[in-house]
């Protein structure tokens, strides 16, 4: 069960697009189970934005000559004023929470459809677009970022039925194509183009799936980044690239799709439609009252065989998968983004392989004490990938044909290392990938004994993808980093050879000038805290380079070694530093790390942030004018609170599509599911905790904030945009006298990230720097 519908880091989803995304220029685990000129005089009749009075200063204060946005100060106590947008305040929106009064006097903006948000929106991005429009290198930024996207990714080629397929990107596509190849050598086809289905590139390949036989392709299509996904169906031969059959399932959301062997169809998981329907992905319903179906090829949905609801669990999510031998159907059911899930297995050849509404489900785990990856199966003997006892994950199996024996350990938990995903290739080899110190390796494992076998000599980075079959004698993967754009490798498993498939080479990349080390900072409490700097090799330790750190922790997802042409162009071109940290939260030593920064805990997350941030002041890398943050989704929420506990560390914060108002962040879309990270605020022993870090209700007066920038989308039904509109308008209001800018950039048909088109990426991204750059008064270098 893939626990996708997390508040996630840039573009992680299910495991069946990892490649696509790989393709798209971002690197993803596809194991990560579970992983944005003038004013207007007046709107609505309740914004107004003067472009005559954007900046108000001080009789004393002038502008530099060179930038108008970045004042000389005549003595140290002037300061720069903004005018910011009118918002309306209601006082009349305050409720009380387990005995505290709550004010929420931006309730009102949490109405997307509004005249007065629209007008909101609006006026906020007339005032960024003029902050941003001031930096004087902004173009020079997104030339050199567009010439360093504009090279060929790759996905590792896979097989299925008789063709091999891969995705690829000429370098500035909208979205990756997949093609179809006869053999590895064969003159490849376009077999899919996303691009084709809208002129900007908004629509995207979001998930999909070929049947066993490899005669059938069932995919998803996301409009402008929503998590709704419309659901097709092509043959892969005797159809155009984009023809397909006349089915058409809709309303599908964190879902996969599994063909049953005789490609008669295949399972899927389906929310009710919403009352709003006429644009997808702006809608804030709760996401509940999910249901598994199996849809029927050549019939329409309304004939779709219901598999299992759970009207007395309404919040429960539910996947449904055939098994590698076609036999069974399993049933994971996931009540939230804790790695914990039900696990029960159908007999289809009870039913003579016929799929019925009444299937007879064995429940093998019929509770919520671990979670249950299913590997493959040899006839009645399973095979998982489970945290059973084991927060680092072990390999264990069961028999369905002696149910009493329980589970049996075949390879036993790591002492250090993390499991991190595991696959059968070529009948009797178990390929397991393992992560040590957030670095991952590849090893060879006896399916039978769970011995092992060999262990792959790579470099140190992380494990993109991985693609090979239990009927396959090789598989592919491809090895990445944070100074490696990719490298594709073959593993021939009959002679246990390994070459170099595919080699990616980028326009403008200075690798052997730039180098990647780890360090350990230790936090508040003492905890060890692995963090990576990539920067110049001489780099001169003096206090003054810009640094810029990314975070997430959260949700057990690992910030793993990943290429980012964004973050190389920032290295080369401001001769910065750049930081990702491996806070707590996140999946990089197990579950008890995830533990140790979630529900009561979370407040260590913050603390070992803030404590890299100490440790990159205190050894000279930077200081606090020069240092910038960023995170996205739950690290979004991440900054927030940072900014708000320790605003004198950082010159500039950046929060994409952040969980800013954690009282609420339960009552909108699949905001319940995050209640297993962060607590349930209408308990009261998790309200008491997390009112106290939750960033809008936190926003203070007693010290000046960084430059502040939060950027969202306007069809993120992932994070709601109402999370940041809430956020800077109290912002703005409390800290009105802040000395550096407090905005808001609002994207339109985007939405949490994913499927975003490579020019909204790189718009995005040179938005972002731009912003730091003004911010931090980091100096542009040719």
């Amino acid at each position: 069960m893939h626990r996708f519908f997390r508040p996630l880091k840039l573009q992680q989803q299910v495991a069946a697009i990892a490649i696509a995304a790989a393709a798209a220029g971002v690197a993803v685990s596809p194991w990560s189970t579970s992983h944005l000129l003038f004013g207007i005089h007046h709107i609505s009749g309740c914004v107004r934005l003067f472009s005559s009075k954007i900046l108000t200063f001080t009789s004393t204060t002038r502008l530099n000559r060179h930038n108008p946005f970045i004042l000389t100060q005549n003595r140290p106590t002037k300061r720069m004023v903004w005018t910011y947008p009118e918002v309306r305040r209601d006082s009349s929106a305050v409720e009380e929470l387990h005995g505290t009064r709550v004010a929420d006097p931006y309730r009102w903006l949490e109405d997307p459809d509004s005249d007065e948000t629209k007008a909101f929106v609006e006026a906020q991005n007339t005032l960024t677009n003029k902050y941003l429009e001031s930096y004087p290198d902004r173009e020079k930024f997104r030339q050199s970022l567009t010439t360093m996207y504009d090279y060929e990714k790759y996905g590792c080629p896979f097989k299925k039925g008789d063709f091999y397929y891969y995705f690829h990107n000429t370098g500035l596509q909208p979205q990756s194509v997949l093609y179809q190849q006869s053999s590895l050598t064969s003159e490849p086809k376009v077999f899919f183009d996303p691009n084709a289905l809208e002129a900007d590139g908004t629509a995207s390949l979001s998930s999909y799936s070929f049947s066993k036989s490899g005669k059938l392709f069932a995919y998803g299509i996301s409009k402008s980044g929503s998590d709704w996904v419309t659901v097709y169906i092509k043959p892969t031969t005797g159809f155009e690239p984009n023809q397909h059959l006349d089915d058409l399932v809709e309303w599908v959301k964190f879902s996969g799709y599994s063909f049953t062997h005789d490609d008669a169809g295949f399972f899927y998981n389906q929310y009710p439609k919403p009352e709003k329907t006429g644009d997808k992905g702006t809608e804030t319903d709760s996401n509940l009252n999910a249901k598994t179906y199996y849809h029927k090829v050549g019939t329409q949905q309304v004939e779709d065989i219901l598999i299992h609801q759970d009207p007395t669990n309404p919040e429960y999510l539910f996947g449904a998968e055939v098994s590698e031998d076609g036999r069974y159907v399993l049933l994971s059911t996931t009540k939230d983004c804790d790695p914990v899930n039900k696990f029960w297995i159908a007999d289809l050849q009870k039913t003579g392989g016929k799929v019925t509404t009444d299937l007879d489900f064995v429940k093998v785990v019929d509770n919520f004490d671990a979670e249950y990856n299913y590997i493959i199966n040899q006839g009645s003997k399973f095979y998982f990938k489970t945290n059973l006892n084991a927060p680092r994950y072990k390999i264990i199996t069961y028999d369905l044909e002696q149910p009493d024996q329980g589970f049996t350990e075949l390879i036993p938990q790591h002492p250090v290392d993390v499991l991190s995903f595991a696959k059968v290739v070529h009948q009797t080899n178990l390929i397991t990938v393992y992560m040590h110190d957030v670095k991952e390796q590849i090893s060879i494992h006896d399916l039978s004994t769970g011995k092992l076998l060999r262990e792959l000599d790579i470099p140190i980075g992380s494990i993109e993808s991985l693609a090979g079959r239990n009927e396959d004698t090789e598989f592919f993967f491809k090895f990445t980093g944070f100074l490696n754009p990719g490298v594709i490798y073959r593993y021939n498993l009959l002679d246990n050879s390994m070459s170099v498939f595919r080699t990616t080479q980028i326009q403008g990349l200075d690798a052997e000038n730039l180098e990647t080390k780890q360090v350990f900072v230790e936090s508040k409490d003492g905890t060890k805290i692995p963090v990576f700097i990539i920067s110049r090799k001489d780099l001169t330790l003096d206090g003054k380079n810009p640094t810029h750190i990314y975070g997430y922790g959260g949700f057990s997802i690992s910030m793993t070694p990943m290429f980012s042409p964004t973050w190389i162009n920032f290295v080369q071109h401001y001769e910065g530093v750049l930081v990702v940290a491996n806070i707590r939260g996140g999946g990089e030593y197990g579950e008890d790390w995830h533990a140790a920064g979630m529900l009561h805990k979370k407040q260590n997350v913050f603390d070992d942030f803030q404590a890299v941030s100490k440790w990159l002041i205190t050894n000279k890398y930077t200081k606090p004018e020069k240092l910038s943050i960023n995170g996205g989704s739950n690290g979004g929420l991440l900054v927030g609170a940072c900014i708000n506990q320790a605003p004198e560390l950082f010159g500039a914060a950046v929060a994409n599509v952040g969980v800013m108002d954690m009282l609420r962040f339960h009552k909108f879309t699949i905001g319940h599911a995050w209640r297993s990270d962060y607590g349930d605020p209408d308990k009261k022993e998790d309200f008491e905790y997390i009112y106290k870090y939750s960033p809008l209700h936190n926003v203070q007066s007693e010290k000046p904030y960084p430059a502040v920038m939060l950027v969202t989308s306007d069809h993120d039904d992932r994070v709601v945009p109402l999370h940041s509109y809430k956020y800077i308008a109290q912002l703005q209001h409390v800290a009105k006298d802040n000395p550096k800018p407090l905005l808001i950039r609002i994207e339109t048909k985007a939405g949490h990230g994913a499927g975003k088109p490579t020019k909204k990426k790189i718009e995005e991204a040179t938005d972002r720097f731009a912003f730091i750059a003004l911010a931090t008064d980091a100096q542009w270098h040719d």
